[in-house]
């Protein structure tokens, strides 16, 4: 028999499930602003900087769906916990490096705590508080990630330039010595569906995911076409393919398909999709164009940034409480605009003796339109699923959205390079303009995609939706 979770204080809630997030997304952007020192300082090649990034971010991804699976079956918290504690450890590792192979480890063991960190908040949080306030906490919580957007470079930056590169790491030691209390004590431990876990499954999506985003970060170094890349896209394409087969024919599958039939679900996976990959591959090029072409220090960058990476800060919390109101539809379409009008705008403007200030317009642009996206995706991926799936929808769309921020970046980057795109002022503009137009397109896109999204829900339907699903879910501490 079930028991009764005790209740904790909302605002305990939302920062117990959003503070290890809010590490794992800074750690990451923070990494970046590093690599040049890294380089000096260990005699890094510029494979094995590649590698200081690609470790995290290929664990990460394909670990996903299996940290999902787990939190579902041993315990969402328990699954949480874990992954703090594998980021702490995996952070100080880092710290502590002396070698280039031992970074790359530690930064692995990071990737795999991040994977039991990133998407099991979200479940964690919509699952803790009542359903009358989820969208006000998930907006919180989109609101803290795009705070981890915004500050990371920053961090970076002013690390960089006042402390050491070890710093970077060693800051997140506290942080999770904090959190892991917190978790203990305010989240209760919820489950899914308890049944074994799908280990051919996990093999599959795991080593298929893998085998892609790899292919996809290589894809420009090694070329596009060599034989590597491309039996590499096709063995991971291959493996997808074969795990979605098998979780049609499993008894106890580690994403069930049913979850495509929902049009919500399904439909904002493709926009998130399209959004990490028009969004996150233009901002890569952006950040270099302000050092290349404008001479500004990393901490420079970050700080002129802030127009766009602070605003989803103040958007997303404000889009949280606005969403039953009007729907999450209406928001993530402008948003998508906003963002989508943004980009075209700086691309038609942007030149090697271009102004700071008349990039200020369209960077709040861009903030504005993300701060639109962050929560209200959230609510939608999550709207009309039980509290028993959350924890694999948000495995998925964390997948998915991981595999498009890694093509965007490669796609965007080779048609940079494609166009005689170099690192120096009068090589840059002309070569970046259409790969930051082709994010702006995929944007528009996405946004048309979004039209798609059911308009909302109503407050009847909601709790009736939420109230079997949450009581078979549950159980006490």
């Amino acid at each position: 028999m079930n028991r009764i979770i005790r209740s904790r204080p909302f605002a305990w809630v939302v920062v117990a499930a959003s503070l290890p997030m809010f590490m794992a997304t800074l750690d990451n952007l923070v990494m970046t602003n590093a690599l040049p020192v890294l380089h000096a300082e260990l005699g890094a090649s510029i494979e094995q900087l590649q590698w200081f990034v690609n470790a995290y971010t290929l664990v990460f991804a394909s670990l996903i769906l299996v940290a999902s699976a787990l939190g579902d079956r041993f315990g969402r918290r328990t699954v949480f916990v874990a992954g703090i504690v594998l980021f702490g450890v995996g952070s100080a590792l880092a710290a502590l490096s002396t070698d280039p192979a031992q970074l790359i480890a530690a930064r692995a063991v990071q990737g795999l705590g991040a994977a039991g960190v990133r998407p099991l908040s979200l479940a964690l949080i919509s699952g803790a508080v009542p359903p009358h306030r989820r969208p006000l906490a998930i907006g919180i919580w989109g609101g803290i990630s795009g705070l981890g957007v915004a500050v990371g470079p920053l961090v970076g930056g002013a690390v960089m330039e006042g402390w050491n590169w070890q710093a970077i790491f060693w800051l997140n030691v506290p942080v999770a010595i904090v959190a892991l209390p917190l978790a203990l004590w305010a989240l209760p431990n919820t489950f899914g569906d308890r049944a074994r876990l799908d280990v051919l499954g996990a093999l599959l999506a795991g080593v298929g995911v893998l085998a892609l985003v790899h292919a996809i970060v290589r894809g420009n170094d090694d070329g596009w076409g060599s034989a590597s890349v491309v039996l590499e896209l096709v063995a991971g394409g291959l493996l997808v393919i074969a795990f979605l087969g098998w979780q049609v024919r499993t008894s106890a599958p580690l994403v069930p398909l049913r979850l495509f039939r929902d049009r919500s679900f399904s439909v904002t996976n493709v926009v998130g999709f399209a959004f990490s990959f028009g969004t996150f591959g233009a901002v890569f090029l952006l950040i270099q164009f302000l050092q290349v072409v404008q001479g500004s220090s990393p901490l420079e960058a970050a700080v002129q940034t802030t127009p766009w990476t602070l605003a989803p800060m103040i958007v997303a919390p404000l889009a949280g409480i606005i969403a039953p109101r009007v729907g999450t539809r209406p928001l993530l379409v402008v948003g998508l605009l906003l963002q989508s009008i943004a980009l075209g705008w700086i691309a038609a403007t942007m030149s090697v003796d271009i102004d700071y200030a008349a990039l200020v317009a369209p960077f709040v642009f861009a903030g504005v339109g993300m701060g639109l996206v962050f929560a209200p995706s959230a609510t939608a991926l999550l709207a009309t699923l039980g509290v028993i799936d959350h924890a694999k929808a948000s495995g998925v769309n964390s997948t998915v959205r991981e595999i498009g921020l890694a093509l965007g970046t490669a796609v965007m980057t080779a048609i940079f390079v494609g166009a005689g795109g170099e690192l120096v002022p009068d090589l840059y503009v002309d070569a970046a303009r259409p790969a930051i137009l082709v994010g702006s397109a995929v944007l528009l896109v996405a946004a048309g995609l979004a039209l798609l999204l059911p308009a909302g829900r109503s407050p009847r339907s909601a709790a009736e939706e939420d109230s079997a699903p949450a009581e078979s879910s549950l159980a006490g501490r």
